[in-house]
């Protein structure tokens, strides 16, 4: 295998545990919203007051929010990355800063960790930064 094709299997691995995360989003924040309002709510219309309550279920819809906030972004630049052939290895450096960074603020986020939290949003704005400069060099 060339090392463009190895590259692109990896950025097709990146693009599925992205996915990966962005279920596991769902799934907390569904969770913590069943446990808050009950099985009934959830199979319901949700209609009225959909507002979390408890602090978790509020974080975990929040830090979800967040995630699909950079999420089209890295969508967007791993796709070119493929499309281009991107065999650099910044751009997928990158894209695995991103990942890794938003594994990291999940816990962080859902515990209520102030700065550090923030401190790794931006790495993830880093990791989106270097998969840019990537597709440039």
């Amino acid at each position: 295998m060339d090392a463009a094709s190895a590259n692109a299997t990896t950025l097709l691995v990146l693009l599925a545990l992205s996915v990966v995360l962005l279920v596991v989003h769902i799934l907390l924040q569904g969770n913590f919203a069943t446990k808050e309002r009950g099985l009934q709510w959830n199979a319901g219309p949700r209609d009225g007051d959909n507002e979390p309550k408890s602090a978790l279920a509020g974080r975990s819809a929040r830090a979800s929010k967040n995630f699909q906030e950079t999420y089209p972004a890295f969508i967007g630049l791993l796709l070119a990355m493929i499309l281009t052939g991107d065999t650099s290895g910044l751009g997928l450096l990158g894209g695995w800063v991103w990942l890794i960074a938003r594994i990291v603020y999940i816990p962080l986020y859902l515990g209520g960790v102030a700065y550090v939290r923030s401190l790794v949003w931006v790495v993830s704005l880093l990791g989106l930064l270097i998969m840019m400069i990537g597709l440039f060099l």
